[in-house]
């Protein structure tokens, strides 16, 4: 994609993140639509293919330009961010060890937006890693999968579960397996979650496998690299992608705030004449500003095959915290007004999901140290 190409892009996203986006919020806010209706006019915006390369159908944006323009797409509604979101990386996963039929197949038809796959991995009674315990059992041609997946991000409308699970009897990443299942296949049940604090619209599941027959030919790569396709093909980028989505949403809780801070008076002085206030606007857009570089170095990492996995990782850590820190601040800015419904509110409701997307801080600070301190510190 050319300079001038991107810069087209990203000046139409601007417009439709200040302009049609936010009515869309406030229909989401209102329950008056759903993400199903949403991600039909992002896909025939073009919106959820970008970070595809062309060979495949996408816009081709590299992964280092595509985090500016998650940016954007953070600035506004959680669940507008999210659709994009996983739209733009779920297909790297199934990429990642596809083969030639798996790509025309499955690939292809993600990129086009024809279909829609969840990242199936989290489950209530371990972490989302090689503790997994859903399991499958080979018969003949088939895998046998059973177990519990819970907080499945649009787990009750996508079309495939990318699933992960474990050959019965193996134990850590060996022996576990990445399988694309057809949500509507027997045995497959998806039961909503209880409503979220934030991201209004966006659907969330708890799934459950009772013996459900897997083609093998629906396994992505080989058994014992499961945790490969979550790790490489999405994970990291997606850590990467999240940290940026942050820092656009933290720099509209900024704007917010400043706009608050020079409009509101109190005993006859501005709030933005106060020092007070003045530092922790200063103290914000340092942070943000911080993040945004870390962001865009570990894109940067990641696109280079140069340590992305750690290094998607620290920004995700520093730009979630970040997040909470800045939002917090722009709350306490507007004062109690700020808690009633407004658009201060929902960013500090949304703003909370990003804490435990793909991996929590503890999660992010675990693998970092296990870098610095090798084999010792695990």
């Amino acid at each position: 994609m050319s300079p001038g190409e991107f810069r087209r892009l990203e000046d139409e996203i601007s417009a439709f993140v200040e302009g049609r986006a936010e009515e869309i919020a406030a229909a989401l806010e209102e329950g008056e639509t759903d993400s199903g209706e949403v991600r039909e006019e992002l896909r025939r915006r073009g919106y959820l293919n970008l970070a595809a390369p062309r060979e495949l159908g996408g816009a081709g944006v590299p992964f280092s330009r595509y985090v500016e323009l998650v940016e954007l797409f953070g600035r506004t509604h959680g669940t507008i961010r999210t659709i994009v979101h996983v739209a733009n990386g779920i297909w790297r996963a199934v990429d990642g060890r596809a083969t030639g039929e798996q790509r025309e197949r499955f690939v292809r038809p993600l990129v086009a937006g024809e279909v829609t796959a969840a990242f199936t991995m989290s489950e209530p009674d371990s972490g989302a890693g090689a503790d997994l315990k859903t399991s499958v059992r080979r018969d003949g041609e088939v895998y046998l999968l059973s177990g519990e997946k819970h907080m499945i991000t649009f787990g009750l409308t996508a079309d495939y579960l990318l699933t992960f699970a474990r050959l019965e009897g193996t134990a850590g990443a060996e022996g576990t397996v990445a399988l694309m299942v057809p949500r509507d296949t027997p045995g497959v049940e998806a039961r909503p979650m209880p409503p979220a604090m934030g991201l209004r619209g966006t659907d969330y599941a708890r799934v459950s496998f009772r013996g459900v027959p897997i083609p093998l030919e629906n396994r992505l790569g080989e058994e014992g690299e499961g945790l490969a396709v979550a790790f490489e093909g999405f994970l990291a980028p997606s850590r990467i992608a999240v940290a940026a989505s942050c820092v656009g949403l933290a720099e509209r809780a900024l704007e917010l705030a400043v706009d608050h801070a020079r409009g509101r008076v109190t005993f006859g002085r501005p709030l933005a004449a106060r020092q007070a206030v003045q530092h922790t606007l200063a103290e914000m857009a340092t942070e943000i500003e911080a993040a945004r570089h870390l962001v865009r170095w570990a894109a940067s990492r990641w696109e280079t095959g140069e340590g992305g996995l750690v290094a998607s990782s620290k920004a995700k850590l520093f730009a979630t915290g970040m997040l909470q820190r800045v939002t917090d601040g722009a709350l306490q800015v507007h004062g109690g007004v700020g808690y009633f419904a407004s658009p201060i509110e929902r960013i500090y409701r949304d703003a909370r999901v990003q804490r435990f997307e793909e991996g929590t801080a503890e999660v992010q600070k675990a693998l970092i140290a296990r870098e610095l301190l090798g084999k010792e510190g695990s």
